[in-house]
C-alpha cells in the first residue's frame, strides 16, 4: 500500500455524513448494532449484524480491549466574577488526581480540561459548580484548554456523580438522559479504571451473548487502559496533517496483555484491536520486531498515513469524525481510498455513524 500526497492533506478526508445517519442514542433503541467487514486485501467488504462479529474472527485470535471507565466529566456553573454561564470538561482522569488536603473539610488537585466557552479567563479565576466543588484557572491555552486546581468536598466521586453529566459528544444534540449513564460505558469498563472522558466507543457493541461466541472460536480476551483525554477532542486545523500533534493520553499495558500479544505473534495467531484507543495503545508499546512489554505513562502516539503497524493485525472500530484524528489512524490502517469508499457504501446503506452508531470490522 503506498502513500499519495492527497494522504497527507486534509481536505482528502472530507466526507459528508448526514445529520439523520448521526446516532442520537444507544443501539438498544434501534436494536442489533450492524457491522461492516471490511477485507483490505480485495477491498470489499460484507454487511452483517454486530452479534455476528465472531464468525469472522479468526479462531484463536488475541482480542484487546480498553477497559478505562467514563466519569461524569461535563460540568456546568458559574463564574463569581460576572455571573457567568460556563462549561467544563474535565479531562485529568481521576485515578491520576494528586489529591492534596487543603484543611478540615476541603481537598485539591492539579486539573486540566476544556472550556466553553472558550473566552479567556482572568489568571486565578475560580469557576463554581456547587457548593462542594471548585475550579481555578491558572493556565489557558488555545480552544480553550486549560490547567489549574480542582478544590471539592466530601468523597470526589459522590461529588461529581451529583454536579457532573455523561460528557457525550457534542453532535449529540439533546442533554443527558438516563440510559446514557449506563449506555455510554462499555459493559467491561473497570471500576477502578474510571478515568475517561469519552468512552471508547468500539466497546459500545459487546454483550454478554458475544462474550459466550467469542469463547466458543477460543478467541483470548485481554484488556489494556487508556484514559481518553484531550487527544481525542483536539480537532486537525493543519491542512497538512503531518504537521499536527497529539495531546498525550494515559496508558496502561498489564504484563498478562503484552504476555498474551507476544505469544500470538510468535505462534502466527492475529491480535485485534477493540477500538483506536486499544490501537494506540497497543502500537505506542511497540518494539520494532512488534513485541510490546508492560508499561504504563502518557502516550502521544500519532498515527496517520505513512504509519507502518507493528502490533494489531486487525481492527474493530466505529465510523468517525471526518478530518478527526481517528480516520486518520483507520486510513492508515485499511487505505485512504478504500476507508472513504467504504464509508460512502455506508452512507448509502444508512449505516449510523459516530459514537453511538455502527461498526466496522477491518481484516
Amino acid at each position: 500500500m503506498t502513500d499519495s500526497p492527497k494522504d497527507f492533506q486534509l481536505e482528502s478526508y472530507n466526507i459528508e455524513v448526514p445529520q439523520f445517519l448521526i446516532a442520537q442514542y444507544p443501539r438498544e433503541a434501534r436494536g442489533d448494532s450492524r457491522l461492516m467487514v471490511l477485507y483490505r486485501d480485495s477491498g470489499t467488504w460484507k454487511h452483517t449484524s454486530f452479534s455476528r462479529i465472531s464468525e469472522f474472527l479468526p479462531r484463536g485470535c488475541c482480542l484487546v480491549a480498553n477497559n478505562s471507565k467514563v466519569f461524569p466529566a461535563r460540568l456546568r456553573g458559574k463564574k463569581p466574577r460576572t455571573g457567568g454561564s460556563v462549561e467544563f470538561l474535565l479531562t485529568t482522569p481521576l485515578p491520576l488526581l494528586q489529591t492534596e488536603p487543603l484543611d478540615k473539610e476541603w481537598k485539591q488537585a492539579k486539573a486540566a480540561g476544556l472550556l466553553r466557552p472558550s473566552r479567556r479567563l482572568r489568571d486565578g479565576e475560580r469557576l463554581d459548580f456547587g457548593p462542594d466543588l471548585v475550579f481555578r484557572a491558572l493556565q489557558q491555552y488555545e480552544y480553550g484548554h486549560v490547567e489549574g486546581v480542582l478544590f471539592w468536598r466530601g468523597n470526589l466521586e459522590a461529588v461529581l456523580d451529583c454536579a457532573g453529566t455523561t460528557p457525550l459528544p457534542p453532535y449529540i444534540k439533546r442533554q443527558e438522559e438516563g440510559i446514557d449513564r449506563d449506555r455510554y460505558q462499555t459493559v467491561f469498563a473497570k471500576e477502578e479504571k474510571k478515568g475517561s472522558a469519552a468512552s471508547p466507543t468500539a466497546g459500545l457493541h459487546f454483550s454478554r451473548e458475544i462474550f459466550d461466541s467469542l469463547a466458543e472460536k477460543d478467541i483470548q480476551w485481554r484488556e489494556i487502559t487508556l484514559h481518553v483525554g484531550y487527544g481525542t477532542f483536539s480537532p486537525l486545523r493543519e491542512q497538512d496533517i503531518r504537521k499536527h500533534r497529539m495531546h498525550a493520553e494515559y496508558v496502561e499495558i498489564p504484563e498478562e496483555t503484552a504476555v498474551s500479544v507476544n505469544q500470538a505473534r510468535k505462534e502466527g495467531r492475529p491480535v485485534t484491536a477493540l477500538g483506536t484507543t486499544s490501537t494506540r495503545a497497543l502500537e505506542s508499546a511497540a518494539f520494532a520486531d512488534g513485541t510490546i512489554e508492560p508499561w504504563q505513562g502518557w502516550c502521544d502516539l500519532y498515527i496517520y498515513p505513512g504509519y507502518r503497524f507493528r502490533v494489531v493485525d486487525h481492527m474493530i472500530t466505529n465510523f468517525h469524525l471526518p478530518g478527526s484524528s481517528l480516520i486518520l489512524m483507520v486510513s492508515a490502517f485499511a487505505g485512504r481510498e478504500q476507508l472513504l469508499r467504504a464509508y460512502k457504501n455506508a452512507i448509502q446503506n444508512s449505516y449510523w455513524f459516530f459514537s453511538y452508531g455502527d461498526a466496522m470490522l477491518i481484516l
